[in-house]
């Protein structure tokens, strides 16, 4: 029997899904779906798509782990730590985040490792590819800032790297440092300098929720790896009333920059209008749009090297918002057979779902 690919989910919200809602990803999905049954877990965020084990069973190498928390304005329940208020508090739950990834590794080594350098991730793909099929493995995880309001003074970049950060989101909304998801704006002088003292240690610059003209701004301007981490195509979403998607001239400058895209499972992202109601309406978004997004980036760029996924999965949706060929993150591996039927080769299937992020890691990470 054929391999599967080696997969790469260039998002996920681990850290904050385990303080927020106590989820316990090395738990079977089953078992955590059980015990959230009808709980505000699942009222706020759906069920569970992710699991240790199911990361084995789609063979999910690696991840991309963010740190993330959302400002006080956005914040969704009056009980809700997890917001910031100010700087300093945004710095102290990131850092908690970090924290939980070190624990992890610390505790679970044969579960999740942290990849920080070139020669991490040498190690942990020999791992994954030299063994027998039935073998589990440690899931690998690069660690993602995403939304930079965590970074009180350029001063701490330094530690932030040291501790492992290897990608840094300016935005989720709008920030100090540029405009961003439902706060519209550009680069501001802060922001400027950001980027240039994130150059100075080869930070990978994730312009995932930056608004457009942040985004323009930051692919003249930054000299280090650019991506979109999770994205979707604009050209795709007609009249879709918000400044998250990429548009074509976003994408085609990741490209320039030999970058990769992530484009992301999620029905709302997928189809204009789409609400979850209750799942009913899961088979309205086939697995196929998908695809369509994947093959958006294709055709701009002229080959399969700089579409990925990035799932986004447990990133405020869960089950009920997906297509209804997925169940749980393994079944990202049905892309492949789809894009075999667009007349996409196993080698370029493989680089869609895997192979382009492993690229890029191998390039950039020091």
């Amino acid at each position: 029997m054929e391999l599967m690919p080696l997969m790469v989910d260039a998002h996920a919200d681990i850290a904050y899904n385990m303080l927020r809602y106590g989820r316990d990803y090395a738990r079977s999905i089953s078992e955590t779906r059980a015990l959230e049954s009808g709980s505000f877990t699942v009222k706020d965020n759906g069920d569970s798509l992710i699991s240790w084990q199911e990361y084995q069973r789609g063979r999910i190498a690696v991840i991309f782990s963010t740190l993330f928390a959302p400002p006080i304005r956005f914040r969704t329940q009056e009980a809700d730590k997890i917001v910031y208020k100010n700087f300093d508090e945004a710095h102290e739950l990131y850092s908690d985040q970090l924290d939980v990834y070190h624990r992890m590794q610390d505790s679970m080594p044969d579960k999740f490792r942290i990849l920080a350098s070139k020669r991490d991730l040498e190690l942990h793909l020999d791992h994954w590819n030299s063994s027998t099929p039935e073998a589990t493995h440690p899931v690998g995880m690069v660690i993602l800032m995403e939304g930079a309001e965590a970074i009180r003074a350029l001063s701490e970049l330094e530690m932030w790297h040291e501790r492992g950060i290897r990608l840094i989101g300016p935005a989720w909304v709008g920030t100090r440092y540029c405009g961003g998801w439902k706060e519209p704006g550009p680069l501001t002088d802060d922001g400027r300098k950001l980027l240039s003292a994130m150059a100075d240690f080869n930070f990978t610059l994730d312009l995932s929720h930056m608004d457009e003209r942040a985004a323009v701004e930051a692919l003249d301007t930054y000299e280090g790896p650019i991506v979109g981490t999770h994205a979707n195509c604009a050209a795709l979403m007609q009249n879709p009333n918000t400044n998250r998607h990429f548009t074509d001239r976003i994408i085609e400058g990741i490209i320039e920059r030999d970058g990769v895209v992530g484009i992301v499972p999620f029905n709302t992202y997928l189809k204009v209008g789409w609400l979850r109601d209750k799942g009913s309406r899961r088979e309205e978004v086939p697995l196929d749009a998908v695809v369509n997004h994947i093959d958006h980036v294709c055709q701009l760029a002229g080959d399969s090297l700089h579409a990925g996924i990035g799932s986004d999965f447990d990133g405020g949706f869960g089950l009920q918002s997906v297509p209804p060929e997925i169940d749980t993150i393994a079944d990202l591996q049905k892309l492949v057979s789809l894009l075999k039927a667009r007349g996409y080769s196993a080698a370029d299937a493989a680089n869609i779902l895997g192979g382009n992020w492993i690229s890029r890691l191998k390039r950039d990470l020091p």
